[in-house]
């Protein structure tokens, strides 16, 4: 389990485990915060917390966004650690603004290099790409 978070890369990696965690075992996610607070892992933050929200809020816009990137693959065919990397990360391109592109791209794609397959880096940042430019044309490069 992730540390608790202290700063906004860490909320973000919280925030993938906890969602992929209820992605794979379908636990309520404040059973999910309960646990990570009784094996030691704090509470956690307020950003965490938004980012965890809003994912499971919007979670079919943001699948339907990730669907349209992804030519050839389903939502459900990407690896759940994987789809829920881009899960935060579309959250942030398209709920918070104030966040560059290249910062929610770059963090995102640095989870996939420590967490994932060998080419899982490089198919985050095609699909975050493609739907920066699509959602964030201005500032996607």
């Amino acid at each position: 389990m992730a540390p608790a978070a202290r700063g906004r890369r860490p909320a973000r990696t919280q925030a993938v485990f906890l969602l992929y965690q209820h992605d794979v075992t379908g636990l309520d996610l404040d059973d999910l915060e309960e646990n990570l607070r009784r094996d030691g892992g704090g509470t956690p933050d307020d950003f965490t917390r938004a980012l965890v929200d809003g994912v499971h809020v919007d979670r079919g816009h943001i699948d339907g966004l990730i669907a349209g990137a992804a030519e050839g693959w389903t939502v459900d065919r990407i690896a759940p650690l994987e789809r829920n990397i881009l899960r935060v990360a579309v959250h942030e391109l398209v709920d918070y603004p104030e966040t560059p592109v290249a910062v929610t791209i770059a963090e995102a794609v640095q989870a996939a290099k420590t967490y994932c397959g060998a080419e899982a880096p490089a198919f985050v940042n095609g699909i975050l790409g493609a739907i920066a430019r699509r959602e964030r044309p201005g500032e996607a490069t």
